[in-house]
């Protein structure tokens, strides 16, 4: 075997990736643009993307404050299913998985999707009807899950405690095989560097600090690197939706808060599929490095910190450790905080607004990452169209003054 010396391994880590190519060019924003899509997020490049394959538009820019996959897209805990309850929301989440399961081959990228199941538990009597009705409502439209018992399950995951003498006690779970876990840093470069193969321009740190219009339409954009024009602006910025709605002149109903998560340090594999609990507000999975990713519930109070409070943690932490007592001596290597932006019907916004050419996509709450592809799809026929397609109709904007929500609080339940 050839052994490195610490001064060669150094020496070719500063060194040989000099002649690596960009994974995305950096260009100078353009005085105009067809389509300024707002936000580089998964879901923001997602939207360039399709719009650029699906739909022949060339002139793009995305424009991200900070860096690509700094907000929520990296801020997650990259769960990804489609077992929601009612029939507008299961459908555009299963759009969305079906494009997860040939999203490396489609983007020439991996994005490690591994699809090794999602069980959502049940602790009473109520949870497992409304998982029974889930699961069936979930079958009647094509999509993959089952009711699955106590024993199913620790069968499935000898670690977990099924004692009927738990405060949360097991009753049973749904079960969607197909539902697992991708890397959220991947899908956001990989969207980037497929989005800028068909031209788009990706602009990093150029906020955007004004909305244009003229005559109830649309101009462009105001930015920290100067004015940019555009026909058309997508707004895609998840938490901080409703500040940039402002800023047309539009009042949204969408609240921010902080949504905690947390690894531990690495160990070998012990967990080889997703578990939920709405109950008892935790989630875990483990990643290929090693690391128990658990996500909590979001905070109360509102706000756009990228932290959350302490009692959170210590809520989330007791409902791991009642759900895998052995992982009570393993110890936490990071935490960090997203924003979320909720609406009142735990459903999100994929819609025109009364300004022409203006679009919005916001509101997904704690269910953005798993939807990226499927949002990023269905939104770029919205703003290329300047109509939703089928799967996005129902999440107009106009539902909040007709009055028909859409309302998968309880398939939405838990930040996951």
């Amino acid at each position: 075997m050839k052994r490195y010396s610490a001064l060669s391994l150094v020496r070719n880590a500063l060194g040989s990736n000099k002649q690596w190519d960009r994974a995305w060019r950096s260009p100078e924003p353009k005085r105009k643009y067809d389509v300024v899509i707002v936000g580089g997020g998964g879901h923001g490049l997602a939207t360039a993307y399709y719009l650029a394959k699906e739909h022949g538009v060339r002139n793009i820019a995305v424009l991200e404050k900070g860096w690509i996959g700094g907000g929520n897209t990296g801020r997650n805990t990259t769960i990804v299913r489609s077992n929601y309850l009612w029939t507008e929301s299961s459908l555009l989440y299963e759009k969305s998985l079906q494009l997860w399961e040939d999203l490396s081959q489609e983007l020439n990228y991996n994005v490690m999707f591994s699809q090794r199941g999602v069980y959502n538990l049940g602790h009473s009597l109520q949870d497992m009807r409304d998982i029974e009705r889930r699961v069936s409502a979930n079958r009647l439209n094509g999509i993959d899950a089952v009711v699955v018992d106590t024993a199913q399950i620790k069968q499935a995951i000898p670690l977990i405690n099924t004692s009927a003498t738990a405060r949360y006690p097991i009753l049973g779970a749904s079960y969607q095989a197909r539902g697992g876990v991708a890397r959220h840093d991947a899908v956001a470069w990989g969207f980037a560097r497929a989005a800028d193969d068909y031209g788009v321009d990706i602009i990093e740190q150029c906020e955007v600090t004004g909305l244009n219009r003229d005559n109830g339409r649309i101009k462009g954009v105001e930015t920290t690197r100067g004015r940019i024009e555009a026909d058309k602006v997508g707004v895609v910025v998840a938490g901080n939706a409703s500040v940039l709605a402002t800023m047309a002149g539009l009042r949204f109903p969408v609240e921010s808060h902080p949504l905690q998560a947390f690894v531990s340090e690495p160990m070998k594999p012990v967990l080889d599929t997703v578990v939920m609990s709405n109950a008892v507000h935790g989630y875990i999975s483990q990643s290929d490095k090693g690391e128990l990713v658990i996500g909590a519930g979001i905070d109360a109070y509102n706000g756009y910190g990228q932290r959350g409070s302490f009692h959170t943690i210590e809520h989330a932490m007791a409902a791991i450790i009642e759900l895998f007592p052995m992982f009570s001596r393993v110890r936490m290597l990071r935490m960090w905080g997203g924003i979320v932006d909720v609406c009142p019907d735990a459903c999100p916004i994929v819609s025109k607004t009364p300004v022409a050419g203006l679009y919005f996509n916001c509101g997904w709450g704690t269910g953005g990452f798993k939807a990226t592809p499927g949002s990023g799809w269905a939104f770029a026929h919205t703003i290329a169209e300047d109509r939703p397609h089928e799967l996005n109709a129902a999440f107009d904007l106009e539902r909040f003054t007709t009055g028909a929500l859409i309302d998968e609080h309880g398939a939405a339940g838990v930040a996951h």
